[in-house]
């Protein structure tokens, strides 16, 4: 027997789906079980947001430390409890319910033998694709002025000087699943696409829909040059880091806009603040805030007349797309088969 031992909620069809896979498989609910301990070793912020309602948690430390025992694959989310590891003395693998890696720094399954995957590529794609595109609509069509309008009581057209999008150069900074997926609507509004990966695209043929040319990270400062919008969609790991500081600013064009939907992290704010201070920037439109799980959003971006940001939710929208369960049974015929599975981490890359 296989058994998989989930965290967080599924559906009764994902459930299904997952079981469908081998008879062997075995799914154990423990939705909600673990709140009460991460609600006891992750910071209030955190907790407050994402459990809500669902912090006590269920059952004894007895009942959940025998769930671990008993457990082959755990499909968690965020956040998670810390020592899932050394609880789990037969654990083989963790799927991670999210893109990103980085919130699993701070778990003993960081750096461990145990196999950990993420939802790379699958999460959330198509949303947070439009949301790009959106935040560059906002700033270029100069909604913002609406706003500001709207605030003062009276119109105020002098001060109305919007952008078509057309013919437009359009930067995704991380062109993997959800970048790539950005490209293609922003060249289907007529905008030239451009774009960086850890491997520069050589050959044209090579090239995701409606890019014109991907380099590789070393060849950023020259793309920010020539582009009016740029977006951050990059994993956030030691190189990425700042890696949006002030001379970054400083190459982009005079009145591009900064879209941020990656992590807080790989942005300087000190530096992005400046530059739309000293209006170099039109604007930025940041789903994200270095230390969103532990604090309010800086009042000084959050608060500032061309800035939009938004609680990290470009992900949601009507349709579900969040959990990808066909990554996850993909991934899970390969573990059984013993064959390569996708998006496994590497601990010396960051994702």
């Amino acid at each position: 027997m296989v058994n998989i031992l989930n965290l967080a909620p599924i559906t009764d069809a994902e459930q299904r789906a997952i079981e469908a896979v081998d008879p062997s498989v075995t799914v154990i609910d423990a939705a909600g079980w673990f709140n009460g301990e991460v609600c006891e070793t992750w910071p209030s912020y955190a907790t407050r947001r994402f459990l809500r309602e669902m912090r006590d948690g269920k059952g004894t430390r007895q009942e959940r430390d025998a769930m671990l025992a008993d457990c082959d694959i755990i499909l968690g989310g965020y956040p998670c409890p810390l020592d899932l590891v050394s609880r789990s003395p037969n654990l083989k693998w963790f799927h991670q319910r999210q893109a990103g890696a980085n919130n699993l720094h701070d778990t003993d399954l960081w750096g461990s033998d145990v196999i950990v995957t993420t939802s790379r590529g699958i999460n959330n794609v198509i949303p947070i694709a439009e949301y790009i595109v959106a935040g560059a609509l906002y700033f270029g069509r100069q909604f913002n002025r609406a706003w500001a309008d709207r605030q003062a009581g009276a119109f105020d057209r002098s001060q109305y000087h919007p952008i078509a999008a057309a013919e437009k150069t359009m930067c995704i900074a991380g062109a993997g699943g959800i970048g790539t997926e950005a490209g293609r609507l922003a060249a289907a509004l007529g905008m030239r696409v451009v774009g960086t990966r850890n491997t520069a695209v050589s050959d044209p043929a090579d090239l995701p829909e409606g890019f014109s040319e991907i380099r590789g990270p070393g060849g950023l400062a020259d793309l920010l040059k020539i582009s009016d919008f740029v977006a951050c969609c990059v994993q956030y790991t030691a190189a990425s880091e700042n890696m949006f500081n002030a001379a970054a600013f400083a190459a982009m064009k005079q009145g591009a806009v900064f879209i941020n939907i990656s992590r807080g992290e790989p942005v300087d704010e000190d530096a992005l603040y400046d530059a739309l201070q000293s209006g170099h920037l039109k604007g930025a439109v940041l789903d994200v805030y270095r230390g969103e799980t532990e604090h309010a959003p800086p009042e000084r971006l959050w608060s500032h007349p061309n800035v939009l940001m938004t609680p990290h939710s470009s992900g949601r929208a009507d349709i579900e797309t969040a959990f990808g369960v066909e990554l996850f049974s993909e991934n899970l015929r390969a573990f059984l088969g013993g064959t390569p599975m996708r998006n496994v981490i590497e601990w010396d890359r960051g994702y």
